[in-house]
């Protein structure tokens, strides 16, 4: 869900005990892989279209087929279910709205994936569905990686996501050269990716963007209830250390009435805002910000704006429809 900025090449950065960084370009992308992505909605489809133009050989699934698809103009092979679609993969790719559905999608393929194949789990799924999804790769022989990617619609478009990922050290020859397809910059987080080192990252990042996007909507909101131009407000923080080019990126979507297509739903964002609650209850943390954000963007959702750009949580702020205005 964080928007990054453009890299050149391929960054791969390796975090944990030792804290080396290592950076450089790749070599190993003369090495073409088949892909299995199951799930092409926002992001699954980019990412899609990202391992298609690498030269790849990707089939695509999803549950609504009508979604999948448009991928056949990229020269993607839709697949009727996920066993098709599984069938022969070198790696199977999971980006679905959560973990029960990467378990039943997964479940569903089983029967067609032989052992040995990488299973990249990019779904944000939160802590607790890591063990169940870690214990089904076990149960079928898949080397499993733990992989949330941090971008929304335009850098998963353009192939710059940020991956990160944890997961076996003997599996990395094949995941590398699909993590470097869909992203700018891949960070390791460990070897195991049972533990969910990735995903808590994932988290921790999420919770900093919604934050930020629930901020921005009730600044937006303020403004026009007290009869102030936004564009003083902006004008007030200009160059300071209060300005963010994502502030303004977002607060444009609400004052242009671009919230559709989204870079990311209010529908996904309401259920990333719990996932992380439910983190920080595990830990013993209160995470007030998170929760009243996961209230927001259901109630956002509720009002009709459940596919529109996740800021449209604005919305929540009136009891009664309004434009921005």
């Amino acid at each position: 869900m964080v928007s990054v900025g453009f890299l050149t090449g391929r960054t791969h950065t390796v975090v944990g005990s030792d804290t080396r960084t290592t950076n450089r370009k790749l070599t190993n992308m003369t090495d073409k892989l088949t892909v299995s992505v199951l799930g092409t909605g926002i992001m699954g489809a980019a990412m899609a279209r990202s391992l298609a133009r690498a030269g790849h050989t990707v089939r695509a699934w999803n549950r609504s087929r009508d979604r999948a698809e448009p991928l056949a103009a990229d020269g993607v092979r839709v697949a009727a279910d996920p066993a098709e679609a599984v069938e022969g993969t070198d790696v199977v790719l999971t980006m679905l709205y959560d973990g029960a559905a990467a378990l039943d999608v997964i479940r569903q393929a089983a029967p067609a994936l032989r052992p040995g194949v990488a299973w990249v789990q990019s779904t944000t799924a939160g802590i607790e569905a890591i063990d169940d999804l870690a214990a089904l790769a076990r149960e079928h022989g898949l080397l499993f990686y733990d992989a949330p990617v941090l971008g929304t619609r335009q850098p998963a478009e353009a192939g710059q996501l940020t991956v990160l990922a944890a997961g076996p050290v003997e599996g990395r020859a094949a995941v590398t050269p699909v993590f470097d397809a869909v992203g700018a910059r891949t960070v390791w987080t460990g070897e195991d990716g049972s533990a969910g080192t990735a995903t808590r990252l994932k988290l921790v990042a999420n919770s900093w963007v919604i934050a930020a996007t629930a901020a921005t909507g009730e600044v937006l909101a303020l403004a026009q209830a007290l009869g102030v131009d936004p564009a003083s407000f902006f004008e007030v923080i200009a160059d300071g250390p209060l300005d963010m080019g994502y502030l303004r990126a977002k607060a444009g979507l609400v004052l242009d009435g671009r919230l559709s297509p989204p870079q990311f739903a209010v529908a996904t964002a309401a259920k990333d805002a719990r996932l992380i609650v439910e983190a920080g209850e595990r830990s013993g943390v209160r995470l007030d910000v998170a929760a009243a954000s996961a209230e927001r963007l259901s109630r956002a959702a509720e009002q009709g704006h459940a596919d529109e750009d996740m800021v449209a949580a604005y919305y929540a702020s009136f009891d009664e429809p309004r434009s921005a205005g």
